[in-house]
């Protein structure tokens, strides 16, 4: 929308709450008609404040249409508890929103870096086979899907900078130089500086007696059905940095195989300079609810497993490049505009974002 339209919407009112930050609208009159709750999830030892122009540009752009939540429930030294932990807390934040404010129908994910693995874990704990409530289907009449997360109709799951294939391997972590003995280092090292989270990261929580928690959510795995949840978006996007992010790599982020990742030129686009590819990849053949089985999983016969896994279902993926930008070497808080003065070239990201929001 035009610059001048989106002054003259007044500024966003917020509220406090516990567990959380959320922005209303513009037009505080008209907080009540917004249907569409979209809850934006910070990375690892971030807050909800890490979010905050993303979800004042949200409600300026859509106004009346969302409601956004920016998640605080698992700030700071809280998100070294581990994935699924987080996870739990979260759920029950958004369930908390939920019973709130009862006028919402369709529900949106917005994710940061680990924040995109803790959103593919809460989906799935927030997964409903049907969206029965008091004995009756809130979508029977309107002829939607009967499968629901959280009773609301899920609309947009996108991730910004997530490892989804982990942070082991060739150069996923972009800061260790891609060196094999670093990388094997850091996997025994890792659970000292960020505990659990770390080796969901790194793939090392098998000793918990199941496999890792990340091959698990490339599957349904017991009452979580992470893929079932996941598939039921209309739309799923994956944002990636295609260089200089030196905490998650483009291959882990943009959920490809190294032979897959694109050529890209400097973007021609005046509005979203910084957007230097876009694709949109067709589910694979395979059913997301059955497990990948292979034998002889390696390291990289792993990673093979999560792609194959999160390729079962279409993704749009988005690869952005701040190479020629003063603040490239803090792409992986630019890509989120983390800090408006500090990140502020990682706007039309953002704007990318809203222009193509599904409603």
């Amino acid at each position: 929308m035009e610059s001048e339209n989106v002054e003259n919407r007044g500024v966003c009112s917020s509220e406090a709450v516990e567990g959380g930050d959320d922005v209303y609208s513009c037009d505080s009159s008209n907080v009540n008609s917004a249907d569409h709750l979209v809850i934006l999830i910070h990375g690892i030892l971030g807050s909800s404040s890490d979010w905050k122009f993303a979800a004042e540009q949200f409600v300026r752009m859509l106004p009346d249409k969302v409601f956004v939540h920016c998640s605080e429930r698992n700030m700071a030294m809280l998100t070294l508890d581990g994935v699924d932990v987080m996870g739990e807390r979260l759920a029950e934040e958004v369930l908390e929103v939920i019973s709130r404010k009862p006028g919402l129908r369709r529900i949106s994910f917005v994710a940061h870096s680990v924040g995109g693995l803790v959103a593919r874990y809460v989906i799935g704990r927030l997964y409903r086979p049907s969206s029965v409530e008091n004995g009756e289907d809130l979508f029977a009449d309107a002829g939607k899907s009967k499968e629901t997360i959280a009773g609301l109709e899920p609309m947009n799951f996108i991730t910004v900078a997530t490892p989804h294939l982990g942070s082991r391997g060739n150069k996923q972590v972009p800061f260790l130089f891609g060196v094999t003995a670093f990388e094997k280092a850091a996997g025994y090292i890792i659970h000292w500086i960020f505990r659990r989270t770390g080796r969901h990261l790194f793939l090392t929580d098998d000793a918990e007696g199941k496999p890792p928690l990340l091959k698990r959510m490339v599957e349904d795995d017991g009452d979580c059905c992470f893929m079932s949840a996941l598939r039921l978006f209309k739309r799923r996007v994956a944002y990636s940095n295609v260089g200089y992010d030196h905490i998650v790599g483009w291959r882990t982020s943009s959920i490809r195989r190294n032979d897959e990742l694109p050529m890209w030129e400097d973007s021609i686009n005046e509005k979203y300079p910084h957007i230097v590819y876009e694709e949109r990849s067709k589910a694979r053949e395979g059913d997301p609810t059955e497990p990948v089985v292979q034998e002889n999983i390696g390291l990289d016969e792993i990673e093979e497993e999560l792609v194959t896994g999160l390729s079962r279902v279409s993704w749009e993926k988005v690869d952005v490049s701040f190479h020629s930008s003063r603040q490239r070497f803090a792409a992986h808080s630019v890509i989120q505009v983390k800090d408006h003065y500090m990140h502020s070239e990682g706007a039309d990201v953002i704007q990318h974002m809203i222009d193509h929001f599904l409603l």
